[in-house]
């Protein structure tokens, strides 16, 4: 099978338009059983209580904002090095839903750290490099909708992304490189886990889960994206087939 004509925009909108809902319903299966595993079944932690489940939703979530900004970085990469039109429209349909994980990070961190801490927020090494990605994220977004030309935007916001990568290892290592009051990895490939097993399976259960809705709604983002190109005189093709509710739809975001 040649995958590679699914480079194609035309091409690769109705194949994703199939695959959506196959990943939202894995998205939502696996989420659910790991909300379940994380609140109902894993054990209370002896030191935090019952607060501690914040984390089945905190860990993946911050997981998840630096994975995505590094799939990002890396589409934006290949459209810079490719010119490819469909590596810098992957590159916008991650944006926003790596801005919503890092968000929900920071939320779920600021509910874990009050009980902990005493405190909603601190201007700790990891919780501040976490609100860079956020503006990072914000400011790629805005970037791209403040250029009119859509090619000037494509090349803009992909070195701003390919610059802002540096801020993901910055994240990760905080805890190893400054005295921080956040807690060191409590799952690592290098290390045996210092959870119960109950713990670690529901957190990689939530990390999957989100995956599946990343993916499912990168897919029905990067339809609008290729729908809304297409309208435009400078794109040079013709939109696929589609009824107007559901240009419409698209014109109006996901």
């Amino acid at each position: 099978m040649n995958w590679f004509k699914y480079s194609s925009p035309q091409a690769f909108y109705p194949l994703a338009g199939k695959l959506i809902p196959w990943f939202a319903a894995a998205a939502l299966g696996l989420m659910g059983v790991g909300l379940y595993l994380g609140f109902f079944v894993a054990p209370t932690d002896f030191q935090q209580g019952e607060s501690y489940r914040i984390i089945f939703v905190h860990v993946p979530a911050a997981w998840m904002s630096m994975f995505l900004y590094v799939l990002m970085a890396l589409w934006a990469g290949l459209g810079l090095g490719l010119h490819a039109r469909a590596s810098f429209m992957m590159t916008q349909a991650i944006a926003p839903t790596g801005a919503l994980f890092t968000f929900l990070a920071l939320l779920t961190g600021a509910m874990w750290g009050k009980p902990t801490w005493g405190a909603w927020w601190v201007w700790d090494a990891r919780l501040t490099s976490e609100l860079i990605l956020l503006f990072q994220y914000i400011g790629l977004i805005l970037l791209r909708a403040s250029i009119d030309d859509v090619r000037r935007a494509d090349r803009a916001s992909a070195v701003f992304a390919l610059v802002g990568v540096v801020n993901v290892p910055i994240i990760y290592f905080s805890v190893k490189w400054w005295n921080t009051l956040h807690q060191g990895a409590s799952v690592s490939m290098t290390a045996s886990p210092k959870m119960a097993t109950t713990m670690v399976t529901a957190m990689l259960v939530m990390t999957l889960g989100f995956w599946m809705y990343s993916i499912a709604v990168t897919l029905a983002r990067m339809r609008c994206v290729i729908v809304e190109r297409a309208r435009q005189p400078s794109w040079g093709t013709q939109a696929p087939a589609q009824d107007v509710a559901e240009v419409r739809e698209c014109s109006g975001g996901v």
